[in-house]
């Protein structure tokens, strides 16, 4: 019985070819895209599953009130997590951690790496595989290093590093313990590990301040102990070590929401990567029930080929249920070539996709649940799209067929026409939602950074280049290389730290304003290409007392209260500061916020961790960067040459959204794609159903323009209310969205103009091929058609 249904299906499917291809192209781009996008969210959802204790693994963060408002971060004091484990019962073990790069020596071989310093009980607590080496005694000692894989390709070649040294800081490292390579899905990101001791080594001390948030602290619960009953009772530890100076609370979150769920206001949980998961997830499920749609309409459009044939079968016998299995097995077998396709496009594809997310995703070929998954998708995808057609044709009455007064009902012809204005609302919404991504984008892009970020290069500092800096900075600027050299605490996209002990004349005692903090020695703003509005910039070679003045930007002049606040007074870290200059805002942090109040100091004698340096306008950039390495290889001959461009820093701020934009216009093209090849073949059956009217009246006079017009009428006016219905739903949708960003752009009434011209022309395009088709066609013939 299986196998006589199973040759009918394929009977039929090669019978209708033209519907088939379509059908088939249709759900290839339907079942292909949402298996891009589910791997890509499959990716997303999995980081971190891999750890063993990841059911009982949380970050220690804080909670406070800063610029009025109720902030969380990440950064707590070393001390506590000591005090944790210590205090509390439901707590087996805490590690500090904290990310660093330095420069390794192996022989003649130096290179900039990536270490993360952590306490020995990091490789108890997080399942990062030692291949070679103990556990217990990987860290123990104060000069151990513990690598992965490909650092120790990177170092040793093919040789076995176990018991090899590795130089930083000129201090001797043996290896001690080689990791398995880390997951791509992985919250950490580190090339080796260091033990804890050597930052106390480094200090002489292990820094045990309340008030210094400066490591991430990590803890593992006991099975038996809930978060939230650990979380009522550490959430005044800070407070309690130092007696109430520390207005803080302290809390735990999650190993489970570490990467999907980082963005809080009002010190709740409110999202973060997780709303873009959801956004392409939705995404995912309209694109296939778009192709869906194409099969259900296309299936029922043509029920009339198939009339005679269910006549038949019932009149023979056949009952109503195995006509359902017959068109539900057709439907499956049509899903199923369409998969194999998909899977086989993917698979191709997939390399192309991950330049697009700047990603590595990989089709998981060996897993037996990935195949157990598919088989699933594609026979739910089968039976969601044979579903109504199946139903649909078996409801035939033989009587009716065989008197050829058989005739769709206005009720299939209503449904068939829900089910075209439905997938254009889900294409027109995708095409406004790319738009106003897009435009969000590109509002921001074109913000005024407040510098000037093209050739300014620069490149961390270290002890070497700290005692050579003054002889680098007078060759760069006397061969005409550079024609500015600042040292900086940070790079300027990123500020050096936060306070909020600044104080001022006036200053209003409850207010407790957020100021970013930055440190300079002279010459920013000329090397920034920064704007001036007031006072002067920073100069110690000029002004020696400039160690004791700050520069401050139009943000903070206006939180201050100050209008000309060239000369007065602001203390802060028991030192009062003379202000000399305000600047215009730049942009430091993320690029769709408003600036927050900024301070820059002036410091002689700190140890700064950045040499910014202005190229000069108009020479050949390459030339000049290998001019600027030649003068670090001299100055900085220990050392390796990173250099990096502010400009290119600036991008990454965007990339996030970049990747949003172009997925969503992917996507939007091939929705609008997928409903047109449906409206193609919706074209197509409706030609050949209205042949002999369209005979007739050409017989009768009506000219090609008007039988066009009649062809092509009514699915302009289904696409007319897909706008209608669509345009409000999409607005009301991207409005919601661009509220998360303080700087956002507005949604103009021409991206719904422009959508619906852009469609409607679209749609006239692939309906006008057959329309014309048919109103050329000679009447004789087409009224001589059966």
């Amino acid at each position: 019985m299986f196998k006589s249904y199973f040759k009918i299906a394929c009977r039929n499917l090669l019978r209708t070819r033209t519907f088939s291809l379509i059908n088939i192209t249709g759900l290839v781009l339907g079942i292909g895209c949402s298996m891009l996008i589910c791997l890509w969210i499959y990716n997303e959802v999995s980081y971190d599953k891999f750890h063993e204790h990841k059911d009982y693994l949380y970050q220690a963060w804080n909670r406070g009130t800063y610029d009025n408002k109720l902030q969380c971060w990440n950064a707590v004091p070393k001390p506590l997590a000591a005090a944790l484990k210590n205090e509390y019962a439901g707590i087996v073990n805490t590690c500090r951690t904290d990310s660093r790069w330095f420069v390794t020596k192996v022989g003649d071989k130096r290179l900039s790496t990536n270490a993360l310093v952590v306490d020995p009980s990091f490789l108890s607590m997080f399942s990062f595989p030692l291949i070679r080496g103990n556990v217990k005694t990987a860290l123990s000692d104060v000069f151990s290093i513990v690598i992965t894989e490909k650092m120790a390709a990177k170092m040793f070649g093919t040789a076995d590093p176990m018991d090899q040294i590795i130089t930083i800081n000129n201090d001797r490292f043996r290896v001690t313990g080689i990791l398995k390579d880390l997951p791509l899905n992985s919250t950490f990101k580190f090339e080796y590990l260091l033990p804890w001791n050597y930052y106390i080594y480094l200090g002489g001390n292990d820094d045990q301040s309340w008030t210094n948030n400066s490591v991430s602290v990590f803890v593992q619960l006991t099975p038996n102990t809930t978060a939230a009953a650990i979380n009522q009772q550490i959430k005044d530890i800070t407070n309690k070590h130092t007696g109430g100076r520390e207005q803080t609370e302290v809390f735990l979150h999650p190993m489970s929401k570490w990467h999907l769920y980082s963005k809080f206001e009002n010190g709740q949980i409110t999202g973060g990567r997780i709303e873009i998961v959801r956004l392409f997830g939705i995404i995912a499920a309209f694109i296939l029930l778009i192709a869906c749609i194409n099969f259900m309409n296309l299936s029922t459009a043509r029920s009339e080929k198939r009339a005679k044939e269910v006549g038949i079968r019932k009149a023979v016998g056949a009952q109503k249920q195995s006509l359902v299995f017959q068109f539900l097995l057709e439907s499956v077998l049509l899903v199923s070539i369409a998969g194999i396709i998909a899977v086989i496009a993917v698979f191709l594809l997939l390399p192309v996709f991950n330049l697009l997310i700047n990603q590595e995703l990989v089709l998981p070929v060996r897993n037996w649940i990935f195949w157990l998954t598919l088989v699933g998708f594609i026979l739910l995808t089968g039976l969601l799209a044979g579903s109504y057609p199946a139903f649909f044709l078996s409801s035939f009455h033989p009587a009716g067929i065989f008197r050829r007064t058989f005739k769709k009902g206005r009720g299939t012809i209503n449904h068939r026409k829900v089910l075209v204005v439905l997938q254009f609302c889900i294409a027109i919404t995708l095409i406004i939602s790319t738009i106003v991504v897009v435009r969000q984008l590109q509002y921001a892009r074109n913000r005024n950074a407040g510098y000037n970020g093209e050739k300014l290069m620069y490149h961390w500092t270290n002890t070497e280049l700290d005692k050579n800096f003054q002889s680098l900075k007078q060759e760069l600027l006397s061969k005409g290389i550079a024609i500015s050299v600042t040292r900086t605490a940070s790079q300027l996209t990123e500020p050096f730290s936060s306070s909020t002990t600044v104080s001022w004349r006036g200053k209003d005692p409850a207010n407790n304003t957020d100021f970013e903090r930055g440190a300079q020695d002279e010459g920013l703003i000329r090397t920034a290409g920064m704007t001036l509005v007031q006072g002067r910039d920073l100069d110690l070679g000029r002004f020696p007392g400039d160690s004791t003045a700050v520069i401050i930007n139009e943000s903070a002049m206006k939180a201050m209260g100050f209008k000309e606040p060239i000369g007065e007074v602001i203390h802060e870290f028991n030192t009062d500061y003379r202000v000399v200059g305000v600047f215009k805002d730049y942009i430091y942090g993320s690029p769709y916020e408003h600036t927050h109040p900024m301070i820059i100091v002036g410091a002689k004698n700190m140890y700064f961790n950045v040499i910014h340096m202005r190229l000069a306008a108009g020479g050949d950039m390459v030339k000049q960067v290998q001019e600027v390495e030649k003068l670090f290889a001299k100055y900085n001959a220990s050392y390796p040459f990173e250099y990096h461009f502010v400009d290119k820093d600036y991008e990454v701020k965007f990339l996030d959204m970049t990747i949003v934009a172009r997925l969503t216009t992917l996507f939007a093209v091939l929705t609008v794609l997928i409903s047109c090849l449906g409206l193609f073949g919706l074209a197509s059956y409706m030609a050949e159903e209205r042949i002999k009217e369209i005979g007739i009246r050409k017989v009768l006079g009506a000219s090609v323009v008007r039988i066009i017009s009649l062809l092509t009428k009514d699915f302009l006016v289904l696409v007319g209310i897909a706008l209608l219905v669509a345009a409000p739903l999409a607005w009301y949708a991207m409005h919601e969205w661009l509220q998360r960003y303080a700087y956002r752009t507005m949604i103009e009434w021409w991206v719904f103009v422009g959508t619906g011209l852009l469609v409607i022309v679209i749609s006239l395009l692939t309906t006008g091929y057959h329309a014309c088709k048919a109103a050329l066609t000679n009447p004789v013939k087409s009224l001589k058609a059966d």
